[in-house]
């Protein structure tokens, strides 16, 4: 069996193959090719010498819908909701994350109010019909939204969580009316209650929804042509995989589907290496991200907001817990007053840096890891491409340097430094913030440009362990091929744990988990139930892993003392004497999908080199130059030292010790 993997990124496109019988991984690494991605996929499968007709499996990641909400390139989109609630969507919450901002601007609305249209029905918090629905409203909703040339309509009714009935309704009508407009219902992405989240997720889910549904739809169509007769799987935000009609019907779960993947393979390896708590850190071409893994369990997101919390547009689905800054390696250094800034622009992968030669004109950060003599100007992408060194230098010599009055290679260094200060706050932000202190964790580098620069991060942050992976700058695409198909369930069901109806509750666990088994594609799937609980009065809750017997037994004491000790372990007290409620039944389903195995260390013999390289401040130090393929299990490395291999080069530090791990990861353990 052939199990392919591939992930498009702002620069690259990356694929991972693994081929069980003869035991064989595959990577390739080509540019993304903005104006038809599947061209970059293919390209990829040319290059990798693979056959898609021989691909058993196809797992693909990619970044087409969160680009089309933040660039706002999405469809025209109708909003109905129930009579009385039109301006929910744009009062939203009260809150002002940014107080102290004097431009700080709330998120704006995917639909304007001329866009969103109230149907006279009311439903009740208990699910009891007020105000029954009635259809010829909603057919004549359809012809105003027909003629007024919509490409999708979001339906969003009042307490439907608590009873679909007319929004199911509504969404019957409205597709047997507007057969060529994407129609999107709240109660079939998520049964949660908060109507102003609830009302933001549907409207990015019709909003994306046309073009991602047509991407998906395009890709199937074009590995078809091409020969692939195997399964395809879409990776999901919230570390799984999923089918794409699944992915048609919900594309707002594939708001992190690439860098996602990273994520899953971070805790898988680090737990093999004896690290169960790790810190994900991937810089690709255009950013940087970090994510927080404990316990081996990828920490999960609790409110996320596409576009940053200050002026994002909420959504209520299962994520991966991601901080993303705009510091990759084609991250643009420019001046702003004399000020050296250094990102969010990108280069991308048109024009990309100077050193690519592509027509580039402003320097990045990769050009700035050229003129240190870190990178290998005829060895980079294993000999592929040749960087243009003095084009980096004179760029970084005419843009920043003269006009800070400095020489090329200090402003080199600068631009690297401010890149290290502002991806060292993204690991902050996944861990002290979080009330986790980083140095009991080891950071795990990938992406092309994680290598490069994961030790000076955890210098900054005295993380006493690097870990650098095998395939580093596929890592996000080898983690799809270890990621299990996930589903996510969750019903608002309000009830004091000590009266609640544990009949219902397993009566709502129940119809949960057939719809999840309905969605699943492997007969062995495995769900885990959970209950959010709080104590009465909190407005926020925690999901609470619960087991069937507990539910079948009514075990209301057993459930309490979880809960306390979560409240506890989380916030370092409980209220052990105040009543708890529960809010949600959350259920999540695993089925379990073959994983590749890992290549072995150390076959080759290629003789070490020498290389001048600018490690910190001061003049550039002679550094031994080894290829990764060479290293052996065992062997040990000492700073200052670069290995090299496909798509990516570590830095070592002065007196920093590398080992390779018997699986052939590189273990670097900082000095003191």
């Amino acid at each position: 069996m052939l199990f392919v993997a591939v992930d498009i990124g702002g620069t690259f496109t990356d694929l991972v193959a693994f081929d069980d019988a003869a035991g064989q991984l595959y990577h390739a690494k080509r540019l993304t090719t903005p104006d038809n991605l599947v061209d970059g996929i293919l390209d990829c499968i040319d290059y990798s010498g693979l056959r898609l007709a021989d691909a058993t499996q196809l797992i693909h990641g990619s970044t087409v819908a969160i680009n089309t909400l933040i660039e706002r390139k999405g469809a025209r989109t109708a909003l109905l909701v129930t009579k009385g609630t039109r301006d929910v969507y744009a009062i939203g919450r009260g809150n002002r994350p940014d107080a102290y901002n004097l431009f700080f601007a709330r998120p704006k609305p995917l639909t304007p109010r001329a866009s969103i249209f109230e149907v006279d029905e009311r439903m009740l918090a208990g699910g009891v019909v007020r105000k029954p629905l009635d259809k010829a409203e909603i057919e004549g909703l359809a012809e105003i939204i027909s003629g007024q040339g919509y490409d999708a309509v979001a339906v969003c009714f009042l307490h439907s969580y608590a009873n679909v009935s007319h929004e199911e309704q509504a969404g019957e009508a409205l597709r047997r009316a507007l057969p060529d407009v994407y129609v999107s219902l709240s109660h079939e992405i998520m049964r949660e209650y908060r109507e102003y989240e609830r009302i933001s997720t549907t409207a990015v889910n019709a909003y994306i929804g046309p073009k991602v549904s047509g991407y998906v739809g395009a890709l199937e169509g074009s590995l078809r042509k091409h020969g692939f007769a195997g399964e395809l799987s879409i990776m999901q935000s919230n570390g799984g995989v999923m089918s794409p009609q699944v992915a048609a019907r919900r594309p707002v779960m594939m708001m992190e589907s690439g860098p996602v993947g990273g994520i899953i393979a971070c805790a898988e390896i680090a737990a093999a290496l004896g690290y169960p708590n790790s810190i994900s850190f991937d810089m690709g071409g255009t950013t940087a991200k970090a994510s927080l893994v404990r316990d081996r369990m990828p920490a999960m997101a609790e409110g996320y907001y596409v576009g940053g919390y200050e002026s994002g547009d909420p959504v209520m689905i299962p994520v991966v817990d991601i901080v993303e800054v705009g510091a990759g390696g084609g991250s643009i250094a420019w001046l702003d007053d004399g000020a050296l800034k250094v990102g969010p622009r990108s280069a991308g992968s048109a024009p990309g840096p100077i050193c690519y030669g592509l027509g580039g004109e402003d320097p990045t950060i990769t050009d700035a890891n050229v003129v240190l003599g870190r990178l290998d100007p005829e060895g980079f992408l294993g000999g592929d491409m040749r960087l243009d060194r003095a084009g980096a230098l004179a760029g970084i010599e005419s843009r920043i340097a003269k006009p800070l009055g400095m020489d090329a290679q200090a402003a080199a260094r600068a631009i690297v430094d401010i890149a290290i200060a502002k991806m060292s706050l993204a690991v902050r932000q996944v861990s002290v913030e979080k009330g986790y202190d980083p140095r009991d964790f080891a950071l795990v580098a990938s992406g092309g440009a994680g290598p490069l620069h994961a030790v000076a991060i955890a210098r900054d942050l005295r993380i006493p362990t690097v870990v650098i992976p095998w395939f580093p700058s596929h890592f996000s695409a080898l983690g799809m091929l270890l990621a299990d198909e996930r589903h996510d369930a969750v019903r608002t069901f309000p009830a004091r744990i000590d009266t609640a109806d544990f009949k219902e509750i397993a009566a709502v666990i129940a119809e949960l988990e057939a719809g999840l088994r309905g969605m699943a594609r492997q007969s062995e799937t495995h769900v885990e139930y959970f209950l959010d609980l709080r104590y009465v009065g909190q407005e926020f809750n925690l999901s609470v892993p619960v087991t069937p017997a507990q539910i079948a037994n009514a075990d209301r004491a057993s459930i309490r003392s979880a809960f306390d000790a979560l409240h506890q372990a989380r916030y370092e007290h409980n209220a052990d004497d105040e009543p708890v409620e529960m809010i949600n039944v959350r259920l999540v389903a695993r089925a379990p999908r073959p994983k590749p195995g890992m290549p072995t260390p150390g076959s080759e013999s290629t003789p070490p080199r020498l290389a001048l390289v600018s490690m910190a401040s001061g003049p550039a130090v002679e550094c031994v130059v080894r290829d990764r393929a060479s290293l052996r299990a065992g062997e040990v490395l000492m700073g200052p030292a670069l290995i090299q291999e496909y798509g990516s080069t570590t830095v070592i530090f002065p007196a920093d010790r590398c080992e390779v791990a018997p699986t052939g990861e590189l273990i670097i353990t900082l000095a003191q």
